[in-house]
């Protein structure tokens, strides 16, 4: 089959790990080079592109295209923005909703660890006076797998960016450890982020 034939989203059905050819092809989005063969990397549709006119690499690249579109991936020394869902006496948990401002289409959780709330005074950091279910924080990715990743709030422009008050009116920063709501005046704890 010729390799523009198959320049179009219709290729055969393939799923990570799977064989897509050898060196005589080139790994191109959604594949990777195992050796001697190129394997997929994502769950999608075949696709060979040929060599651009004029290219020295006569080769023809081989991809993958995803059933939809893919969105970010969060990689070490991202800056993510997550939503805290479950504040606990050590860790706080969030979903990641953005990386490096791309919105993600899969769900990532991260986990803020007590020593990675601030870069001072560690030992005496306060989860519950940190973060609360619900506050949009930003944070550094610092490493990860799959299954969670570390993030970091141990920066002045790190930590919470948004967040709404017990009252549910929204908290606006009056310095980096507290939060006035609009609505009471009432003062609350967060690690605030520093406003650009």
């Amino acid at each position: 089959m010729a390799a523009t034939a198959m320049d179009h989203d219709g290729g055969e059905v393939v799923t990570p790990g799977e064989l897509l050819g050898n060196s005589s092809l080139l790994a191109g989005l959604g594949a990777y080079a195992d050796g001697r063969c190129v394997r997929a990397s994502i769950t999608g549709h075949r696709r060979l592109v040929p060599p651009p006119p004029g290219s020295t690499d006569q080769r023809s690249t081989v991809e993958v295209v995803g059933h939809k579109a893919h969105g970010a991936v969060p990689q070490p020394g991202s800056v993510v923005i997550a939503r805290v869902t479950k504040v606990m006496a050590r860790m706080a948990s969030a979903d990641i909703m953005c990386v490096d401002a791309k919105a993600v289409k899969e769900k990532f959780t991260g986990m803020i660890r007590q020593q990675d709330v601030r870069a001072t005074e560690i030992d005496k950091v306060d989860m519950f006076q940190s973060y609360r279910p619900g506050d949009i924080v930003r944070a550094l990715l610092s490493l990860g797998d799959a299954r969670a990743y570390y993030l970091s709030t141990a920066q002045n422009e790190l930590g919470v960016v948004s967040a709404q008050s017990i009252t549910g009116g929204t908290l606006v920063p009056i310095s980096w450890t507290e939060m006035q709501c609009e609505l009471t005046g009432q003062i609350e704890q967060r690690k605030v982020a520093k406003v650009e």
